[in-house]
């Protein structure tokens, strides 16, 4: 595996939390039910990486990939759910 690659996979680790900390809690719901297309094209491309994963590291690193961007797609889902709930009038 190319240590630049994993290189910049540590980085937009560390970039991404630097990111997601600063949001405050108040726009987080919203920017979460915008956001989940964008996690669905993540995940897609997390598909396609494993798919053509050469070695068992990159087939490691895929995965968890996947996992971490299906449970990221299935949380926005979730969190725009009941954000939704709210707004609904009660009987």
């Amino acid at each position: 595996m190319d240590p630049n690659i994993l290189f910049i996979f540590i980085l937009a680790i560390f970039v991404g939390f630097e990111v997601i900390s600063k949001v405050p809690s108040m726009l987080h719901t919203p920017l979460m039910s915008g956001t989940n297309a964008i996690h669905g094209i993540i995940l897609f491309g997390g598909i396609l990486v494993l798919a053509d994963a050469g070695t068992r590291l990159e087939e490691a690193l895929g995965f968890v990939a996947v996992i971490f961007g299906s449970a990221n797609v299935f949380g926005g889902f979730m969190v725009t759910d009941r954000m939704l709930q709210m707004f609904k009038k009660k009987k």
